[in-house]
C-alpha cells in the first residue's frame, strides 16, 4: 500500500510508510508473484507488503504491516502518535490492538490475505486497495 499510497498521491509533503505488528520471521520478503502484479500496474516494487498513516509532525503517512518494497518493519509504538491516521490493511488485525497507545483516526480496511500462487486473488486485493487508497488520497485533498 505504501507504494501505491506514494504514486498516487500528489502532494509530496505526505508520504506513505510501512510498518508491521506482526512479522512472519520464515518469510521476510513478498511473493514473487505480488511483485510482478504491482510491476504490470506501474509500481516500482522491492521486497516486502502492507497497511496505512498520515503525520502530524513529520507529513509521513504509516501503514500497518509490510510495504511492497522494503525491509519489513515492526510498529514503533513510542512513535505512532506522531502520525494522524493508521490505516490497517488486513482484515485479522484488530483496532483495538492500539487503543491504548495511538490517539488518532484508525482506519480500517479489513482486505483478506490470500494465497501467493493465487494470481486473480492477488490482482483483486491490489484493485480492492487501489480503489481504497484513491479514495483516501482524495479525502486527504478535501479536508
Amino acid at each position: 500500500m505504501e507504494k501505491i499510497f506514494n504514486r498516487l498521491n500528489r502532494n509530496k509533503k505526505i508520504i506513505g510508510e510501512s510498518a508491521g505488528i506482526l512479522i512472519d520471521e520464515l518469510h521476510l520478503y513478498v511473493a514473487e508473484s505480488v511483485i510482478d502484479i504491482m510491476k504490470k500496474k506501474g509500481y516500482v516494487v522491492g521486497k516486502s507488503l502492507s497497511s496505512f498513516s498520515y503525520p502530524k509532525k513529520s507529513n509521513k503517512v504509516t501503514q500497518g504491516f509490510f510495504d511492497v518494497g522494503g525491509i519489513p518493519r515492526r510498529v514503533d509504538v513510542k512513535k505512532i502518535n506522531d502520525y494522524d491516521y493508521l490505516i490497517i490493511v488486513a482484515d485479522n488485525v484488530d483496532p483495538l490492538f492500539f487503543k491504548d497507545s495511538y490517539n488518532g483516526k484508525i482506519i480500517w480496511w479489513k482486505i483478506d490475505d490470500c494465497d501467493e500462487k493465487d494470481l486473480i486473488g492477488i490482482r483483486e486485493r491490489v484493485d480492492r486497495i487501489e480503489e481504497k487508497v484513491k479514495k483516501f488520497v482524495e479525502d486527504l485533498k478535501n479536508n
